[in-house]
């Protein structure tokens, strides 16, 4: 699983800035060779400073398609609730940055900090190339893990909300490119994780991205933020639909979703109040 092989290795800038760095450690590439020599023995490990555990993933689904995840079914009780952010920017959209188009949110990446929110971004690689300072400082905030929403943010399967689409031949190179992306910017807090854009994925797809060992992730809770106007309206359907062990689809682009950010500030009080702990993916599927 060549993903998986990346591990160890938005929003200060989908936003917000200023997060802790850690030096990152040893990695390998998704797709790369294995690693080249083994480290020289040194003292004994301490058990109080292991290595966190490799965030989990799904089996291979039948006949070795890429698994899909949406929700926790079983939580033991337990009220968890996993916010996941789209830090959505399409290639071909250089020249509507360069115009000054912000498909960050620096605001709403603040107050997920303020309000001590853990989340899981799933960032395009071309965004990470826009904002390499912002993917760095989300990838190595132990609050925040970054997740791949492809490359170029095409379509895995047609139709797909009018984007372009990706040939299969190129379903994998896109995906493998935008984790290289995250890599170059200096992001450390990276899962196997793949969300199709849009959503839109078929079997052909799912086949297109098995060798790479993600477990391809949607949500069973969509927010409405995309082109909102109203952020209450938006609060209300994440609250209305919020179950234990759910998963919620929301988006950190300012353009296209300007009224996250305050819909956040009342969605994270009324469910703490409700007994609910906001969770990354990774804990949520472990």
């Amino acid at each position: 699983m060549a993903v998986l092989g990346l591990l160890g290795a938005v929003l200060a800038g989908c936003g917000g800035g200023g997060a802790p760095e850690k030096p990152a450690p040893a990695t390998r590439t998704p797709g790369a060779g294995t690693s080249a020599s083994a480290p020289a023995p040194g003292p004994k490990a301490d058990p109080a400073r292991r290595a966190p555990a490799a965030p989990p993933t799904l089996a291979p689904g039948p006949d070795g398609l890429t698994p899909v995840y949406s929700r926790r079914a079983r939580t033991g009780g337990e009220k968890v609730v996993a916010l996941t952010f789209d830090a959505d920017m399409t290639a071909d959209q250089g020249p509507r940055a360069a115009r000054g188009e912000r498909f960050d949110n620096p605001g709403l990446v603040a107050t997920l900090r303020r309000l001590k929110v853990d989340a899981t971004v799933f960032m395009t690689g071309r965004w990470a190339e826009e904002y390499p300072d912002q993917a760095k400082s989300l990838g190595t905030d132990p609050r925040f893990e970054i997740a791949n929403h492809s490359y170029s943010h095409y379509a895995f399967a047609s139709p797909c909300y009018g984007l372009p689409t990706l040939g299969g031949p190129d379903m994998a190179a896109d995906v493998q490119r935008a984790f290289d992306a995250f890599r170059d910017a200096g992001a450390v807090n990276v899962v196997p994780y793949f969300r199709f854009p849009g959503g839109c994925y078929d079997d052909a797809a799912l086949r297109a991205l098995a060798p790479l060992g993600v477990t391809a992730v949607q949500w069973d809770v969509v927010s409405g933020d995309a082109f909102a106007k109203d952020g209450n309206a938006v609060a209300e359907q994440v609250l209305d639909g919020v179950r234990p062990g759910s998963l919620v689809v929301m988006h950190c682009t300012r353009s296209a979703a300007p009224v996250t950010e305050q819909a956040i500030r009342r969605i994270v009080p009324e469910l703490r109040a409700r007994g609910y702990r906001f969770v990354k993916v990774s804990e949520l599927m472990r």
